[in-house]
This record gives structure tokens, sequence and C-alpha cells, in this order.
């Protein structure tokens, strides 16, 4: 789900620079990961808890 005011592409960003490909395959299913690697935002495939641990390590 969009935040609004930011770019979901720029928080994708953000997610993969601090958490690192790896981290984020961790923290989801194969369905969530396939998604992911289609072009869907991690702001929908991750709950605001992981993302905030993402931002956060």
């Amino acid at each position: 789900m969009p935040v609004p005011g930011y770019d979901p592409e720029d928080l994708d960003a953000q997610l993969e620079a601090s958490a690192g490909k790896d981290e984020l395959r961790a923290r989801m299913t194969d369905e969530e990961f396939r998604r992911y690697e289609e072009g869907e935002h991690l702001i929908d495939l991750l709950d605001e808890d992981e993302i905030d641990e993402l931002l956060q390590s």
C-alpha cells in the first residue's frame, strides 16, 4: 500500500540498500519474492513491522 507523499520506487531502493536481496528473500514467501522480482513494490509485500525493522538495520 503506497504511503502518501512517498515514491514506492524510492522506498524500494532504500529497503533494498538497507537489507540486501538475501535478507529480503528470507522475509518473503516464494510467491511474494516472485511478485517482487516481477516488479511489485516491497511496501505492497511486506508488513509495516518488517519495513520498520529493515529500515533500522
